[in-house]
């Protein structure tokens, strides 16, 4: 289970913005079954100028590393299903992406058998913004900037789908034909939050999440707004094959198939 939310209170002195030295487009991962408490820590990192990313098990852990590179995992020890040290032990056998795991204050055996199994740090509960984010960054530090080879799951910065190439470098959408797409900034964060869990339902909450909330306002109306824009230029003929699916009642779904090159 996740810690009290009033673990995650701001501290009197607490950094802003990303430091130099550590790539603001990063992305973490951050696995975490309470709802409430992982939603503080994903906007959090956000404003800090982390790319990232939450989920509440080792399924969707799995999941996500299957369809994009992570440059570091924050893993809560208590899970429903396979545990953090569980779970930490299976990616550490897979990647040297860095993993910082979270345990309950004072629990020892936790914290040894994490760093045991490959953890690179560990954060005790309650912890502070402040030092969230001090670890963090002192583990990207000593593991190396972020795109090298210690990132976990797929990668690649071009990601083709249904003959269009997203190249996450560049930001750019490159069309069947070779053209250059213009995206704004919401509709590109849009279009990679679909890239990185394609053929799966999401939300419009999931999809204000995951699309960083650069969406205006906030709200269900601006994720129909966004998608529908975002639909004209990979859908631009009444005839193109159908890209983001409609499902009632539930959200949206990315219909094609994802490689990362």
């Amino acid at each position: 289970m996740g810690p009290d939310v009033a673990a995650m209170a701001p501290a009197a002195t607490e950094p802003a913005e990303p430091r130099p030295d550590i790539d603001p487009e990063a992305h973490l991962l951050v696995v975490e079954d309470d709802l409430e408490m992982r939603t503080l820590i994903v906007r959090f990192l956000r404003q800090n100028g982390f790319r990232v990313t939450g989920v509440r098990d080792g399924r969707e852990m799995w999941e996500t590393l299957g369809h994009a590179p992570v440059d570091l995992v924050l893993l809560d020890i208590m899970l429903p299903g396979q545990s953090g040290l569980d779970l930490c032990r299976a990616l550490r056998a897979k990647s040297a992406v860095p993993i910082i795991m979270v345990t309950a204050k004072g629990d020892e055996t936790d914290r040894v058998v994490g760093l045991e199994l490959g953890a690179d740090d560990y954060l005790p509960k309650p912890f502070s913004r402040a030092e969230l984010l001090a670890r963090i960054r002192a583990v990207l530090r000593r593991t190396g900037p972020a795109g090298q080879d210690r990132t976990a799951g797929v990668s690649g910065d071009r990601i083709a789908f249904a003959g269009w190439t997203l190249d996450t470098r560049r930001r750019e959408l490159i069309a069947p034909d070779g053209s250059t797409v213009d995206l704004s900034g919401g509709e590109y964060d849009l279009l990679l939050a679909f890239c990185e869990h394609p053929q799966r339902v999401l939300s419009r909450d999931q999809l204000l999440d995951l699309a960083r909330n650069r969406m205006a306002f906030g709200t269900d109306r601006s994720v129909d707004v966004m998608v529908s824009r975002l639909r004209r230029r990979v859908e631009p003929a009444e005839d193109s094959p159908a890209v983001i699916k409609t499902v009632r009642g539930a959200g949206y779904m990315f219909v094609p198939a994802v490689k990362r090159e």
